[in-house]
Parts: C-alpha cells; sequence; structure tokens
C-alpha cells in the first residue's frame, strides 16, 4: 500500500474509527530508567517498584482519558457469526480456494492471522454479530480452514464504529492496493456508492475520495455496461477500465448497440464452447476488438429497413445514431414523388418505434 494511502487509512481510522471494547485492566507505558545501583535492603527497592507501577499506571489511564491514546483491541472470532458487508467492492462469491491460495497458505504457515480485519457491530440479525468492512479475503480463508482441518482456526478483527458512507471510504482504500479486485468491481461499487451516499453528486464523491472526477466517471461509465456484453469476456475480472471506456460510449449509440449486443452472443457461445473443450478463452483484446468491430459490419451486411413500392426496393435506410439518419433512394423503382415520400415517413415511423428516431 502506498505511503499516501497509509496515511490517509491512518488518518480515516483515527478520525472515524472508535475502537467498541473495554479498557485494559493495567495499560502498560514502556520507559527506560537510568540505572542505580542495587540497595542493600531489598524492602525499599519492592515499595519504590510497586510506587513506579502505580504511578505508570495512572500515567497511562491519564493518557487513555485524554484521548491521547488510543487503544484498539482485537477480537478472535468464529467466522460463521461474522456477515459480509455488501457496500465492499470484492464480491465474496468469486472468492475461491484457488484465487485465494497464497493468503491461505501464510496464515497456516503464521499459525494464524496476523493482520486483522475491520469489522461493525450488526443488530438484529440472529445469526451473526459483526459485519466485515475490510477483510474479506481474510474472512474466506480462516473460514475455509476452519472447514478444511483447521477448526481452531479464528477470525482476527478490530471492532469499529463506522456509518456506510465512512465504511465505504475505508473498504475502498483497501481495495485501492489489491491488484485482485478488478476494474469491473470497483467501478459498479462506485455507481452504487454515488446514489447511496453521494446523492448522485459525482464532485463531492471525487473530493471526499480523493480522485479525479474525470478518471471516477469513467469508472461511472463502465459500471453501466449490460451484463450481457460481459457474457461475452471469459471472466469480469478481463474488463479493464481503459478499453472499457470506448466500449460503453459506443453502446450509448443505439444502432451500435444492437450490433454489439448480437457479437457479444455470439461470443458468449464461442467462450462456452471453448470451456467445454478445455480450449484457452478468448482473450480480452480480441474481446473488445470484435465487439468495437461488430457496428461496422452491421452496416455492411445491409440496411435496417427497406420500403418496396410496386414490388421493387425504392428506399432503404442504412444506418441511423446520434448523428442522423442515411437514407438511400433506389433508382429504377418507379416510386413517383409522393410514393417516395409516404415510403419515407414509413421508415421515420418505424425508427420511432424502434427508439432510434431523429427525436431521440
Amino acid at each position: 500500500m502506498a505511503r499516501t494511502q497509509k496515511d490517509y487509512l491512518a488518518d480515516l481510522l483515527a478520525d472515524e474509527v472508535a475502537a467498541e471494547a473495554p479498557v485494559p485492566a493495567e495499560p502498560v507505558v514502556e520507559a527506560k530508567a537510568a540505572p542505580t545501583p542495587a540497595p542493600a535492603d531489598p524492602a525499599p527497592r519492592l515499595q519504590r517498584s510497586r510506587g513506579t507501577t502505580l504511578l505508570g499506571r495512572e500515567s497511562a489511564l491519564a493518557r487513555v482519558a485524554s484521548g491521547e491514546v488510543r487503544q484498539v483491541t482485537q477480537l478472535l472470532l468464529d467466522p460463521a457469526r461474522v456477515r459480509i458487508w455488501p457496500g465492499n467492492a470484492r464480491v465474496y462469491a468469486d472468492l475461491t480456494e484457488e484465487n485465494v491460495r497464497e493468503l491461505i497458505d501464510s496464515i497456516v504457515a503464521e499459525n494464524g492471522q496476523k493482520v486483522p480485519a475491520v469489522v461493525r457491530r450488526v443488530d438484529g440479525d440472529p445469526d451473526h454479530d459483526y459485519e466485515v468492512i475490510a477483510g474479506t479475503r481474510r474472512h474466506f480463508a480462516i473460514s475455509w480452514l476452519r472447514a478444511h482441518s483447521y477448526p481452531d482456526m479464528v477470525f482476527v478483527a478490530q471492532v469499529a464504529q463506522l456509518d456506510d458512507e465512512a465504511a465505504f471510504r475505508l473498504a475502498d482504500l483497501e481495495n485501492r492496493a489489491r491488484k485482485d479486485v478488478s476494474d469491473l468491481e470497483r467501478a459498479r461499487n462506485y455507481a452504487d456508492a454515488l446514489k447511496a451516499h453521494y446523492g448522485n453528486h459525482l464532485t463531492r464523491m471525487a473530493e471526499r475520495l480523493k480522485l479525479s472526477k474525470g478518471w471516477l466517471s469513467k469508472m461511472i461509465k463502465v459500471a453501466g455496461i449490460p451484463d450481457a456484453i460481459l457474457a461475452a469476456f471469459a471472466s469480469p475480472a478481463d474488463v479493464q477500465l481503459k478499453p472499457a471506456y470506448p466500449l460503453a460510449q459506443a453502446l450509448d449509440d443505439k444502432t451500435a448497440a444492437r450490433a454489439i449486443h448480437a457479437e457479444a452472443r455470439t461470443l458468449a457461445r464461442e467462450q462456452a464452447e471453448r470451456r467445454a473443450a478445455g480450449l484457452v478463452a478468448i482473450g480480452a483484446a480480441d474481446v473488445i476488438r470484435r465487439l468495437m468491430a461488430a457496428p461496422s459490419g452491421a452496416a455492411a451486411q445491409g440496411p435496417i429497413c427497406s420500403f418496396a413500392v410496386n414490388g421493387r426496393a425504392a428506399l432503404s435506410v442504412l444506418s441511423a445514431n446520434r448523428q442522423g439518419v442515411t437514407i438511400r433512394l433506389h433508382a429504377g423503382s418507379g416510386a413517383d414523388a409522393e410514393q417516395l415520400a409516404q415510403a419515407l415517413r414509413d421508415a421515420l415511423e418505424q425508427l420511432e418505434r424502434d427508439g432510434r428516431g431523429l427525436q431521440r
């Protein structure tokens, strides 16, 4: 995690995360005392030692009471009693033994979880006492280990008091340092948070997250790519911001979107066939290339619609997009001006019904 991110996380925890835990019976303050000669009589030394311990204890309690020292208590929890907060970008259902294997092995090698997760208490849920704000993979790893020969493994967590917006920022900060959180996961998480926490005010959200408004806008745009298009990829994790943003823009054109959807269905079938045959999936770059090329290919295949007069083609609609509608009037149709005008009116009415008219 970058230094600036560490600082931000520290500030966030200091300002908005209050540990919900009792004060330890004996706070300990470490201090180095100057060496003194051993007294001849051990009784005075014991008395002075007790006095020093008492003063140290009072000093530590005073520092805690003043807020100079913030106490953090780690709990050892049964992961079955801890649910996952849905506001996190990471999709828990996508975690598997395979993609969490490195963390699982690390926990076993270190004889337990060393980095605590951040959780908050929940009310009104008889099955759970806490929910994970940051540490989804750690929760999965401990749960998996308890089910596979390590029943004594415990989920180590720090309890925090957070509202949903602060929880979102904390989870987002952690996810920025994780390469295994895909751009699509983060984009959809941002899109949900924009509505839930920031009233659809992009500028406010960018300021709170300390992100570029332009970059955040692109992420929100990518979040809008339909699932039917995403099915063309071998995995949603393959959808990266830079190549996906032009695709999201292309989908704004309804004519282009129609062709892209058709190509996505073809790609999805091909991907399924490859998986069934044990073949390598079509790469994300090739998927993007084919999807982006689909609109021009559809235009080359033929017109959107045609209208005939006396059994002969008189008028065809070649394209319809935000720039306008392209019409071809066929020579040799035998249609007079009024018939062609009627064919044009029919064409415009059909485009309106299809949602591709001039008034969109």
